[in-house]
This record gives structure tokens, sequence and C-alpha cells, in this order.
């Protein structure tokens, strides 16, 4: 990932099982205002946002609901 932003989150995604469900949860996140990029490992559900503000779980966490999967303890 080359973009340079100053907050960066890291959270774990669990049932993704295709391409189509990484995504959505690409797609989903993206949408949260201030959010730069994302990167999503399908293999481990490693999900790292760059933003330029704080994002926080519970954001991170509505956006993946919305996209039908859940974030791990």
């Amino acid at each position: 990932m080359s973009v340079e932003a100053p907050f960066r989150s890291q959270v774990t995604v669990t049932g993704m099982t295709c391409h189509h469900c990484v995504t959505s949860v690409t797609e989903e996140i993206s949408e949260i205002d201030g959010v730069d990029a994302v990167e999503v490992s399908l293999d481990s559900g490693a999900v790292t946002v760059l933003a330029d503000r704080e994002i926080t779980r519970p954001e991170i966490e509505a956006a993946v609901a919305e996209a039908g999967y859940a974030l791990a303890d």
C-alpha cells in the first residue's frame, strides 16, 4: 500500500470466503469519511485502514456489518 496517511487501524474480519467478500468489505470501509485506503487479506482476514483522521473500531465494525461480516474479538 503506497498511500501515506497519518492514521492506521488494523482489525480482523471473520466470515470472508471469496474475493467478492473482500470487495464488499473494502467498499463499505472506504465509504467512511476520512478513509484514504483499505487493504484486505482474504487468507488471514486482516484489514488495514489508512485515514487522515482516527477511525474508531465501532465505525469500522458498522461498515463491516453493512457488508455482512463481523470483526474478530
